[in-house]
This record gives structure tokens, sequence and C-alpha cells, in this order.
């Protein structure tokens, strides 16, 4: 799988912390790779860069024997020197067009948003404008994982279907700006994103506190299946 894959492919994305109170980083993102997670975020602000980029070869290892994609949160400069094919911000992370300057040209950036006025900016931003590859919708449910982050609900999954399909067909070939819902979603509550018209989703817990990552994530995609 190639970064590009981002837009006709990738529909499970994984966040993950260094996952040091169980020691089994390694194992841990094979086991999901092998389930069938598309993408593999390292996503833990405790770690400090060396840790980070030792902990990047290991989950870079992993995508390529899984031709996988993995992805640095937050982090330009890591994500940079590790060659990373995926690069994700926060809206009050390095603004979209810095990062860019300091990325390679074939990186995929992602946007998460919150609001309707941050989702139409995504849009906005899509290739050929400011460089944006694909954008996360959430949360949809709180979440222990973004504390202090109220949910968004269900009605700006809606918003955001809605929004890229306007735009696609507004544009010759399409825009082809794929997007994710995020946000405490998980095997009980996929069902309702799909239906709210989700194609892709962001996981943590659904697949990090499974006693059987890979079983986890393809309990997933088995879900994304179904609602196709």
């Amino acid at each position: 799988m190639t970064a590009h894959d981002v837009h006709s492919t990738a529909r499970l994305y994984l966040c993950t912390d260094a996952r040091k109170d169980r020691g089994d980083f390694a194992d841990f993102v094979n086991a999901a790779f092998a389930g069938g997670v598309d993408i593999i975020q390292l996503r833990d602000k405790s770690i400090e860069a060396a840790e980070e980029l030792e902990l990047l070869e290991i989950l870079h290892a992993a995508a390529h024997r899984h031709s996988r994609l993995w992805a640095v949160n937050d982090r330009a400069d890591i994500a940079s020197l590790s060659g990373a094919p995926v690069f994700h911000i926060g809206q009050n992370d390095l603004p979209l067009r810095s990062a860019r300057k300091l990325l390679h040209d074939a990186t995929v950036i992602g946007l998460s948003t919150h609001s309707r006025e941050e989702v139409d900016a995504a849009i906005a931003a899509s290739p050929g404008r400011s460089g944006l590859d694909y954008f996360c919708v959430g949360p949809v449910w709180a979440t222990p994982t973004k504390p202090g982050r109220a949910a968004v609900g269900l009605d700006l999954v809606t918003y955001a279907d809605h929004a890229v399909r306007t735009a696609d067909a507004e544009l010759v070939g399409g825009l082809l700006l794929p997007w994710f819902a995020i946000g405490g979603i998980d095997l009980g509550n996929v069902e309702q994103v799909v239906a709210a018209g989700a194609k892709r989703i962001v996981v943590v817990r659904a697949i990090t506190e499974s006693d059987d990552p890979t079983a986890a994530a393809a309990a997933l995609v088995e879900a994304l299946d179904a609602g196709e």
C-alpha cells in the first residue's frame, strides 16, 4: 500500500500510544495490521523524540511487512526525519502550509475537524489548493483519549458526508478528499457511524484495549464491509 491509497482503499485507521504499560508495541502493531488495519498512528505525548523515532522504525517495519501505512502525529520534524508516509495535525498544531514546506512531497497530511466550519475549511484546503489530503470528523462520542473535547455527535458526520459529496459533484473528476469519523467508535456503535455517512473510521480503545487486536480489527473491517 502506498500513501496514495489513503484516497482509495484505507478505511480503518488506528491510533495507539507506545504501550509502555504492556511492553508489547511491536507485537501489537503487527497483530493490528494482520487484522486489517490500514494505517497506524503513533500518538504518545509522554515519550521523547529519540524514543519516538525508535518506535517508528518498528512501526515502519511492521507496515512494510503487511503493505500498510503508518503515521506521525503533531511533530513535522519527526515525520520528516522518519520518512513517515502520513502526518496528522490538529486545529491548533503547525499550520498546514508550514507542515507542507517541512515534509516530503509525497507525504499525506490529515487534519482534525470538530465543527461544520472546520469541515468546510478542510474541503477548501483539498489537494490542488493548500495540500490537505484527508480530514477527520469528531469526536463523535466523548472519549478519554481526548479529555475536554466535547462530542460532536452523528450530525457532523452526516454533514461531512453531504459536504464532500457536494464538492465532488462540483469538480470535474471529483474532489477525492477522504475523511474519517473518529471518537469513541467501537464495534457496538460503528453501524451508527456508517449509517450516518462515514465509510472510514479511526479507532483507539476498540483495538488497543482488546485482548486479541487481530480479531478486533477484523470485526471492525467486517462491520465496514457490511455497511457498503
